[in-house]
């Protein structure tokens, strides 16, 4: 449920909107958000701010050797791309379950999706180069206007 209503905000932040049949991202993101959140898989590591996983999510980006695509996404310069297999590697294999699960599609399609929408997502989300404080919820709807 959380994840649902973080992928409709995601997708609005992303442009994909509710239509889109090879869109997506939004709602494979939500789902993995929403999972950090609930604390799937990555448990209480990833889940470091319940309300706000992004940063969790960062910080196990960069513990698995993504730290140049993690910051290129916070910083103001060009977003550093990040392949399905690296975003595999990333994420725990029960996290990346569930959010296909959610999502309706496979493991490696849910992290092909993610590998395309993250970037955008969190260059969205840190307008100011750095990780904002508050829930996820709220820092979404302050991007949207």
């Amino acid at each position: 449920m959380a994840g649902n209503d973080l992928g409709s905000l995601l997708g609005g932040l992303l442009g994909g909107g509710k239509s889109g049949s090879g869109g997506g991202g939004g709602d494979v993101l939500g789902a993995l958000l929403g999972a950090l959140m609930g604390g799937g898989g990555g448990g209480g590591q990833a889940a470091g701010g319940a309300s706000n996983p992004l940063g969790g999510l960062m910080d196990m980006l960069t513990k698995s050797g993504l730290a140049d695509q993690a910051q290129s996404w916070i910083g103001t310069g060009e977003n550093k791309p990040v392949s399905g297999a690296q975003i595999s590697e990333a994420v725990p294999d029960e996290t990346l379950q569930k959010v296909a699960a959610q999502a309706g599609v496979t493991p490696e399609e849910a992290a092909d999706r993610i590998a395309q929408s993250l970037p955008q997502a969190v260059d969205k989300l840190t307008p100011d180069g750095e990780i904002p404080s508050g829930s996820l919820e709220d820092i979404i709807r302050q991007q949207k206007f």
